[in-house]
């Protein structure tokens, strides 16, 4: 009986050291990633998959040079990001991952998407992306998420800030304060639905006989085509309801999926098993983060074939609950 209870003690504690150490980067506090992070740590630590804690930082890059320079020694460095960074650093574009791109990089699942806001108001003559030329246009503060879209969707369009009649670098809320006051004719925003900034804005331009518009980046049309060419799995396609802005009508864009990473050398079957787990208990997650309505077994898999790879253990999870064929 003793030497049963010792194997059993044993084996317990085999397992339990067999669980991977994950540290989750997440985002600033008070921010969708940290709530996102925090809530996934519990997740997965109540099912005995992980010893997981979630912990504060300034985002994306920084989550992605945690994820290449600090797993190692049996802890693996998770993350939330955006994916333009995931796709800036997995390439070696960005500017800190020149000569050492983020190759490591593997996406576990695609969490909820961010839109793409361009927006206007009626009358500036602004009707698509390239009607920005000769225009005072704001594309988001110095090295965001917003910034990096707004440059690369203007590359689709054929222009660049230089096109512009002035180029600002503002954040959401001084961009929409701007375009109210009429120093800008329109600015880049990528975020949720709806952006309380947006909001106001549109009962500014209201109360002065004015209107908000949203420049519409129609999946069909040019800028939509040369994107998806040029950055294959980098954005998906999405519509801003009419009822979100009180704009004339629906308004299609681009969106783009923050993304959960984790690096390539995090074990199969311990990948697998997190994927699992977060699915498993998805309406926790849910019931902890409005954003996570978004995270489905359908949506997580809508970037596999692109760019960046998926990890092995997360696909082998998806095939087997039939996400994937």
């Amino acid at each position: 009986m003793l030497r049963a209870l010792l194997v059993i003690v044993a084996l317990s504690g085999l397992a339990l050291a067999q669980k991977p150490r994950v540290v989750i980067a997440t985002g600033g506090v008070g921010g969708v990633y940290f709530f996102y992070g925090t809530a996934l740590a519990e997740i997965w630590n109540r099912a005995g998959v992980a010893e997981a804690q979630a912990t504060q930082t300034a985002a994306s890059i920084d989550n992605l040079l945690l994820l290449e320079n600090r797993t190692g020694g049996g802890t693996y460095y998770c993350g939330t990001v955006l994916p333009d960074s995931a796709y800036l650093a997995y390439t070696g574009e960005h500017e800190r991952f020149r000569g050492r791109p983020a190759r490591s990089t593997r996406i576990l699942f695609a969490m909820y998407p961010n839109f793409l806001h361009v927006v206007t108001r009626e009358g500036a003559g602004i009707q698509v992306v390239q009607d920005l030329k000769g225009k005072r246009v704001s594309t988001g503060a110095p090295g965001s998420g917003t910034e990096v879209q707004a440059l690369l969707v203007l590359q689709a369009a054929g222009l660049s800030p230089r096109d512009f009649a002035k180029h600002e670098r503002l954040g959401a809320q001084e961009s929409a304060s701007a375009l109210a006051e009429g120093t800008i004719d329109a600015y880049f925003w990528s975020g949720g639905l709806p952006t309380g900034s947006i909001t106001e804005v549109g009962a500014s331009l209201a109360r002065r006989g004015q209107r908000l518009h949203l420049v519409p980046i129609d999946p069909r049309g040019t800028v939509a085509q040369n994107f998806q060419r040029r950055f294959p799995g980098l954005a998906g396609t999405g519509v801003i309801p009419r009822a979100v802005y009180g704009t004339r009508g629906d308004t299609p864009t681009l969106t783009f999926w923050n993304l959960f990473v984790c690096p390539a050398s995090l074990p199969e079957e311990a990948a697998y098993a997190l994927t699992k787990a977060t699915f498993d208990n998805v309406e926790t997650l849910r019931n902890a983060v409005a954003a996570a309505r978004d995270t489905t077994l359908e949506n997580a898999v809508r970037f596999v074939g692109g760019t960046i790879p998926y990890h092995e253990g997360a696909l082998r999870y998806f095939r087997e609950v039939g996400a994937l064929r």
